[in-house]
């Protein structure tokens, strides 16, 4: 594992290295830029700094989810609360490597008839 880590660490130095002195060349050629902060043209859109929810301990059940009273799966409001506080724009779920995996129509249709899926 050391010799893995060095082997990396000499191509990180060697590739820093390059791009340095390629960046020093072109740094002799003046460049100008000008910022017209006051002057907004395009705005990005809040749903570009969304958050992903994924299956990492409890994170989803008895995270997001839970179950009430009569044994149903809820989500959990002090949850949805705390994430209409933050103003989050919108949760992506599944998430991470979850996705990899997941296929949306999989979740579709009568419960009994959906395939199951473990997450590895």
């Amino acid at each position: 594992m050391y010799h893995i880590i060095t082997k990396a660490l000499y191509i990180s130095f060697f590739l820093f290295a390059l791009l340095f002195t390629q960046s020093s060349v072109l740094a002799q050629i003046p460049q100008k830029m000008t910022i017209n902060a006051d002057q907004p043209q395009e705005v990005i859109s809040r749903h570009i700094y969304g958050h992903f929810a994924e299956h990492l301990g409890r994170g989803i059940y008895d995270g997001l989810w839970a179950r009430d009273a009569n044994g149903d799966i809820v989500l959990r409001q002090d949850v949805i609360e705390a994430l209409r506080e933050i103003k989050i724009p919108n949760i992506r779920w599944p998430g991470g490597c979850f996705a990899d995996y997941y296929f949306w129509k999989d979740g579709i249709g009568p419960r009994e008839e959906r395939p199951s899926i473990v997450n590895v």
